[in-house]
């Protein structure tokens, strides 16, 4: 580990060692038992080993997790807001203990750090959820990954850093934190204000920023998170040609975009602060936030997770001693009759406001409407529309779910057809009893195999609807959060028509051919859907259809019209 202090940022605590000393760890990481990181762990972990986690040395232990949910700080007392933890599932737990040398390697099987052990322990997930986000309702990006998709044991301890993860995307616009800051005293940049964003930037943006600059006398450094954000984003690739276009619209030798590994958990407030820790970690003496900053919207009630400057007002609590200046704005809005953006704060009594929010610019994106010159640089919307082309044009997924016999795959099959009658696009049909037969031959039924099997359907149509192609799945998929994880894969890349099947399970019975239930009521098919095991029926499907009273022709036609409204068919 190497500690650099210079006068941009405060102590870096980098946990990359030398060229030799990591190749003795790569020989002893031979004989360790061995951790695959997610993806989420990937990103903590080259933000923790460049020292952007400053002043963590590694993964929390359980002193540090403790006082970061209470306090906000770490148990030394330094501002801390968000744990930092390593998950791991509880097998792997039973195998290690304090003291332990666990290898982290990447999906492929690269040495990328070596941890020692120093707490190992389960942690009480919900209370996290409200401590760290103020709420338990799962719709929340972060608490649905805290609740449903992370591991349920925590492992602390310090990182011995081999190599970071490989990046070969961008690379002139990938910097440490102290590749970052020497750029800066190269360049005498002595107040630098940071700007992070996870959306294209349009001329609401470049004017916020540019005012936020001028008014603090700094220079800019526009600074996007390239790890994993809010489902449904657009991808960092499509984002990152946006920014390269906007950056010509600031004044030469101001501003500087770079790209920052981050895994946000979308927490508002408590986000914020540590967005603005990390920027002082990364060299800069300002950080911008506007309404709404790392704001995941409505919780499932329809009400805001957070007010619109609840983020600035703590923030504003901790910039002193957090030793990083906040710029706080409020909206900006076009003023027509001026023909300029102002803060909506300063609008003149009279004066017609124009505006746009990043929900009908993203529905007219994909309705392939007009989108003013006042909103939005040419450049920037022909990039977007290149990448993101009109609904009629993209790929989707008709998803069916329900019980065994409700008539899932009669009634795919007649759906396939039609669609194959309309052409436009290739369309291939994901039978739930088909998958299981050549590419999930393996699973037996038990929770886990259930989940891995829909999970595997779910890759399939994603990579379908990357391709502009049509994917109709009809497994049962009985479990809520699976079925959202299937549909966040697939919207980032194309529409997710969730059809629930809802026939009851007396009608299913009632027309069973294969004698299944009666085996299930006799306990000879054990973890039997809608018997033996749960169904968790869908609470906001695209489409609802019994098949009790309705026929193949007419559910398939039902399922037509829907999609033809939604724009995905002419």
């Amino acid at each position: 580990m190497s500690i650099l202090i210079q006068p941009h940022g405060g102590v870096l605590k980098e946990l990359l060692v030398s060229d030799k000393e990591a190749e003795g760890l790569k020989a002893k990481a031979r004989d360790y038992i061995s951790w695959d990181l997610t993806e989420r762990q990937m990103w903590d972990v080259e933000m923790l080993l460049t020292g952007a986690f400053s002043p963590l040395e590694g993964f929390m232990g359980k002193a540090d997790y403790e006082a970061c949910l209470k306090d906000m700080r770490l148990a030394n007392g330094a501002i801390w807001t968000m744990p930092i933890t390593l998950d791991v599932k509880e097998d792997f737990a039973g195998k290690i203990s304090a003291g332990a040398s666990v290898a982290l390697r990447d999906p492929e099987g690269v040495l990328i750090a070596v941890l020692t052990v120093s707490d190992i322990w389960t942690p009480d997930k919900k209370a996290e959820a409200q401590a760290v986000f103020n709420s338990t309702d799962d719709i929340h990006p972060g608490i649905n990954y805290l609740l449903n998709r992370s591991n349920n044991v925590y492992v602390g301890g310090r990182l011995a850093g081999v190599e970071l993860p490989s990046h070969y995307d961008f690379k002139y616009l990938r910097n440490t934190p102290r590749e970052l800051r020497d750029k800066f005293k190269k360049l005498g940049w002595t107040k630098v204000v940071a700007f992070q964003t996870r959306n294209p930037m349009h001329r609401a943006h470049q004017e916020l920023t540019f005012r936020a600059a001028k008014s603090s006398e700094a220079n800019l450094l526009i600074q996007p998170v390239v790890g994993m954000t809010k489902p449904g984003d657009i991808d960092h690739y499509s984002r990152i040609r946006c920014y390269e276009h906007l950056i010509k619209q600031y004044p030469e030798q101001t501003t500087m975009l770079s790209l920052l590994p981050l895994a946000m958990r979308m927490g508002g407030p408590r986000e914020a602060v540590w967005h603005a820790t990390i920027r002082k970690n990364y060299g800069c003496t300002h950080f911008i936030v506007g309404r709404h900053h790392a704001d995941p919207g409505n919780d499932s009630k329809g009400k805001p997770f957070y007010g619109p400057y609840d983020a600035q007002d703590m923030l504003g609590k901790f910039q002193d001693e957090l030793g990083v200046k906040m710029v706080a704005f409020p909206e900006m809005v076009y003023v027509q009759e001026k023909a300029e953006y102002q803060p909506s704060t300063e609008i003149e009594k009279g004066m017609t406001v124009l505006n746009i929010s990043g929900t009908e610019f993203r529905r007219r994106l994909m309705e392939g409407l007009d989108i003013p010159d006042w909103f939005s640089y040419t450049e920037v919307v022909d990039e977007l529309r290149r990448t993101y082309p009109p609904k009629k044009k993209q790929g989707f997924v008709v998803f069916m779910t329900g019980l065994s016999g409700s008539g899932k795959s009669t009634v795919a099959n007649a759906l396939m057809v039609k669609l194959m009658e309309l052409g436009g696009r290739k369309v291939t049909l994901l039978d739930g009893d088909m998958v299981r037969k050549n590419l999930s031959s393996e699973l037996g039924f038990s929770k886990e195999h259930r989940d891995l099997n829909i999970q595997r359907i779910g890759f399939v149509a994603a990579e379908i609807a990357k391709a502009g192609g049509i994917a109709i799945c009809c497994p049962i998929a009985p479990y809520a959060a699976t079925r959202r994880k299937v549909r966040e894969d697939v919207s980032r890349w194309g529409g997710f028509i969730e059809t629930f099947i809802s026939t009851s399970v007396e009608t299913c019975e009632a027309r069973d051919r294969k004698g299944l239930y009666a085996k299930a009521r006799a306990g000879i098919i054990k973890e039997f859907t809608g018997i033996s095991d749960p169904y968790e029926a869908p609470q906001n499907p695209e489409i609802t259809i019994d098949t009790k009273d309705c026929s193949p022709d007419e559910a398939s036609q039902m399922i037509l019209l829907k999609l033809e409204q939604m724009g995905y068919i002419k």
